[in-house]
């Protein structure tokens, strides 16, 4: 691999396609916000990110992909376009969780967090790591992640003001967005990494069975 490796990452899991490329020293991001038709969009952005930059899938030297937590299908369309295209190009797929990405660089303990249906969040808490698993919590001081309150707890992500009134935690902004997280530690990882990225998710389906009862088989 080169010292300097050219990193492709991309994310789904919300109502958004988003896409960072990573040259070097140099982080090219872009963003289209979308409730729907990520599927149609994903690749055709992708390319032309690759394109604005005189690059081509060839100079790619590993993907990173957003692996949630968030919208299920949205995760299932990244995830599924990283395995193929590291199956295609032979080269490795890094999945990242957003909670995760949206904290890199921050320091101290911090928690990260990102609304979820129905007035919960996702959460999970960091210090050169981290330190708690990811979780699905109501809005509740009980429900949230136990961190040392000497440490002066950081909270970062879109309910951090909620979280941090809640909790006593300092809200902080991410220092970069979230996109680029997952770009730089997929490069992190590019030499360590054996699995193939998998959603993470946290709740269940919001889909429920359906109610009529099955068809009978005629004999």
């Amino acid at each position: 691999m080169p010292p300097k490796p050219t990193i492709i990452a991309f994310d789904t899991s919300a109502a958004h396609c988003a896409a960072a490329l990573l040259l070097g020293d140099r982080v090219i991001t872009r963003i289209d916000e979308m409730a729907k038709g990520q599927a149609e969009h994903l690749m055709l952005m992708v390319n032309e990110v690759l394109a604005a930059e005189g690059r081509t899938w060839a100079d790619i030297d590993a993907i990173g992909v957003g692996i949630g937590p968030g919208n299920f299908t949205g995760i299932r369309i990244s995830v599924a376009a990283a395995r193929g295209l590291s199956l295609g190009l032979g080269k490795p797929a890094i999945g990242v969780s957003t909670l995760e990405a949206q904290v890199y660089g921050l320091s101290g303990v911090v928690a990260s967090c990102l609304r979820a249906p129905r007035e919960r969040v996702y959460m999970q808490g960091f210090c050169n790591g981290p330190t708690t698993k990811p979780a699905l919590c109501d809005m509740r001081a009980d429900d949230m992640p136990l961190l040392p309150a000497k440490a002066e707890p950081q909270i970062c992500g879109d309910a951090a003001n909620e979280v941090g009134a809640l909790m006593g935690w300092q809200p902080v902004a991410a220092q970069a967005p979230y996109i680029v997280g997952i770009a730089k530690l997929a490069r992190a990882r590019m030499h360590s990494h054996t699995t193939r990225p998998a959603p993470l998710y946290l709740r269940p389906a919001d889909a429920a069975p359906p109610r009529d009862p099955a068809p009978k088989i005629l004999t």
